[in-house]
């Protein structure tokens, strides 16, 4: 599809209200400066303010590029809300954004598509289950997370019974609903994928945190907070065994245009598909335009084929 930048009116939406406002802002920041680069006419948009969403309903926009990070931005309510808009939009549509949100539904479909995901158990309660029982079924070393939140905000590794009631608590402070799963040791990798119907797999990333034991929240933003090796240092074979769950991924969540899978590899090399995120990180620290920098694609043309796929669908 050929599109001429000088003649196509971007709407970029950035901020919202969820917890992860801030790294939204730094994404829409990000992105706009790749658009503008590559001669889109971009305004930027806050949900937060309403003008802007005035400003959203009455303008004459061709395309929205979302950089909406959490609930009310990339769960489904935006996209839902463009959709009715008629204003086409980057990433997955409302169905796709609301199941990869929700971390507990996102397993139900990936174990119907017969991909590795670790045992969980889903709470609604904080009590609904006692530390003990959820040892016996899960093993001592386990992960604790909101069901509904990324960026890494809520989640913990923990064993020990003290340990894992105050993650539960933690959690629960965040969401309604909180997914305890099995611990799986071995190397964090990501695996962004591009694409509608002919979806492919975008160069493997390597995720080392230098600030704590996993890849949390300020070792994904903090300057220095991780180091990103992309290519990832694994043998072709395991590299098509990550790349290919990625599209199984994406393909299970209907997702379009992007989606970016996050996969523990074990000892073993089996892989085991922990989420996927529909609106990946444009920070100068995400991990989409570095897997698309290895790629060959500069910030500006990722953006563009992210609005290609967009005016496609």
């Amino acid at each position: 599809m050929s599109i001429n930048p000088a003649e196509t009116n971007v709407a970029l939406l950035y901020g919202g209200t969820s917890g992860e406002r801030d790294i939204s802002i730094q994404s829409g920041e990000g992105a706009a400066g790749a658009l503008r680069e590559a001669g889109y006419q971009v305004t930027m948009l806050d949900p937060a303010n309403k003008d802007d969403l005035v400003k959203l309903v009455e303008g004459n926009f061709d395309v929205a590029f979302l950089c909406l990070h959490g609930k009310g931005g990339e769960d489904g309510t935006m996209q839902g809300m463009l959709e009715i808009l008629g204003i086409p939009y980057t990433g997955p549509g409302v169905w796709s954004s609301a199941t990869a949100m929700d971390k507990a539904k996102s397993k139900v479909h990936y174990l119907e598509k017969g991909i590795s995901t670790p045992q969980s158990v889903t709470l609604h309660s904080a009590h609904e289950a006692t530390a003990e029982e959820l040892e016996a079924k899960l093993g001592r070393k386990i992960v604790v997370k909101p069901a509904s939140s990324g960026s890494a905000l809520g989640v913990s590794i923990v064993e020990g019974t003290a340990d894992v009631q105050k993650a539960i608590d933690e959690a629960f402070a965040l969401d309604t609903e909180v997914v305890v799963e099995t611990f799986v040791a071995g190397t964090e990798l990501t695996c962004a994928v591009l694409g509608n119907e002919d979806a492919y797999a975008l160069p493997v990333i390597e995720i080392v945190p230098q600030m704590g034991d996993f890849y949390d929240y300020e070792s994904k933003y903090a300057a220095g907070g991780s180091k990103h090796i992309c290519p990832a240092r694994l043998s072709e074979e395991d590299t098509k065994h990550v790349q290919a769950l990625a599209v199984a991924a994406h393909k299970a969540l209907e997702c379009q245009g992007v989606s970016r899978t996050d996969i523990i590899l074990d000892e073993n090399g089996t892989g085991w598909v922990l989420e996927t995120n529909t609106i990946p990180g444009m920070t100068a620290t995400s991990l989409l335009p570095d897997a698309g920098r290895a790629a060959g694609m500069s910030f500006p043309e990722l953006c563009t084929k992210l609005i290609e796929y967009a005016l496609e669908k």
